[in-house]
């Protein structure tokens, strides 16, 4: 291997994307004692996802819509997500939020409830997506100050916690039906998705079947039909030992025809990372303009908080060669990790059959991985083609090597518009 070990695993890649923080953030001043999205007019049907291991695809899909302005809301298809040909082990086996962020970021969707209908075990393949997801951000774990200003000026934030609960709502080790409530004291892998849309600081501890040390609870509305909890929520213990510590928010959502084109070689998403075992790498896609287009954007991730880049395009490229002749398209820094869509400073004309370059510049403090890659770890979840694109890696931006020849896809994604 040319360029550093790849981190394995997808909960290993995405807690040492977000790092950790404690729960005792300051408060932001905006922030209420209690919100609930139920009281406020935010919130979105519950839905049930019956006996299907799919409550990655409606935890993702119920955050996103309700992202969305009032006026726009949609119920959105999980059978098309669940069942994108890129995830062969289909609905029973279950998946994640990576999976998830890999058919949205792709644009395969979402597409409305009504063009695919949840559970006849098909899916609609001409349905056309109704939203670009161009924005996902990845909170820090157990950040609950930043979690809550998520759902209070963005919207609900999807998160995974060790669950023990039953489809009938009854009571287990873990939660009260009485009260709707739940906690967990032990550490466990993460088995269940829902959705935070709001909180209770003064939600008393007495509530819990199992005490925990304080009072406060997050609001989370699940996927198991009104019938579960109270309404299809319930409340979770801020001191609960898993919830909090992945955290997603649908942050920029835009109509489908924002661009015309995307280009991109990495359907299956981020699935590790790569680097040389320092916090700054470079890495490019080259690709062939379709038509006469012009270049508007790239879309990359950011593996850590507080991330910088620098973007730079390449005309004409050829090979590895000519990365070095490269154009300054723009520069900046991220907070939080994530998936960002970065306008160029300027837009750039491209020939039908040229063949153009994306090379960015990213430092993630404290990361000695910090490019975004996707390969297959074996876990059967996902498809991956490496015959797709053309991905290079560098240390310093003056040596490039193929990523494909690492066996990964470098997560890089451009934006055209017909000119």
């Amino acid at each position: 291997m040319k360029f550093g070990a790849l981190v394995l695993g997808l909960s290993a890649v995405m807690l040492a994307a977000m790092g950790m923080s404690g729960t005792a953030a300051e408060r932001h001043p905006s922030l209420p004692d209690r919100y609930d999205y139920r009281e406020v007019n935010r919130d979105v049907p519950v839905k049930n996802q019956r006996n299907l291991g799919t409550c990655w695809s409606f935890a993702s899909l119920t955050a996103l819509e309700t992202s969305l302005p009032k006026k726009d809301r949609t119920d959105l298809s999980e059978d098309h997500m669940s069942l994108w040909n890129q995830f062969p082990r289909g609905q029973k086996d279950g998946g994640d939020y990576i999976m998830a962020l890999a058919y949205l970021l792709s644009w395969e969707g979402p597409v409305p409830e009504t063009e695919d209908v949840y559970g006849d075990g098909k899916r609609t393949e001409d349905a056309d997506e109704i939203w670009h997801v161009q924005e996902v951000r990845l909170y820090a774990p157990k950040d609950y100050e930043r979690i809550k200003q998520a759902v209070y000026e963005t919207g609900g934030v999807q998160s995974c916690f060790y669950s023990d609960l039953e489809w009938t709502g009854g009571d287990t080790a873990f939660y009260s039906s009485r009260t709707a409530s739940y906690y967990c004291d032990e550490k466990k892998e993460a088995n269940h998705d829902a959705v935070i849309i709001g909180w209770d600081d003064g939600y008393p501890k007495e509530n819990f079947k199992k005490q925990p040390e304080g009072d406060g609870a997050f609001l989370c509305v699940n996927s198991w039909g009104e019938q579960f909890g109270d309404g299809g929520c319930f409340y979770i213990s801020y001191y609960d030992a898993n919830i909090g510590v992945t955290n997603v928010g649908y942050s920029r959502v835009e109509e489908p025809d924002n661009y015309d084109h995307i280009y991109q070689t990495d359907l299956g998403g981020w699935v590790g990372q790569i680097g040389y075992g320092r916090d700054t790498a470079w890495f490019a896609n080259v690709y062939t303009a379709g038509s006469r287009e012009s270049l508007k954007a790239v879309g990359f991730y950011a593996t850590g908080p507080d991330s910088e880049y620098e973007i730079y395009i390449v005309r004409n490229a050829d090979g590895e060669e000519s990365l070095g002749d490269r154009i300054a398209a723009g520069a900046g820094s991220f907070t939080d990790a994530g998936y960002y869509t970065v306008s160029l400073d300027r837009s750039v004309s491209l020939k039908k059959g040229e063949k153009f370059a994306v090379a960015v510049k990213i430092t993630s403090p404290g990361k000695i991985h910090p490019v975004a890659m996707e390969y297959d770890p074996g876990d059967g979840k996902r498809k991956v083609d490496l015959t797709d694109g053309e991905g290079y890696i560098s240390y310093d931006g003056k040596s490039w090597f193929r990523a494909e020849e690492e066996n990964c896809n470098v997560c890089l994604k451009a934006y055209t518009a017909d000119r």
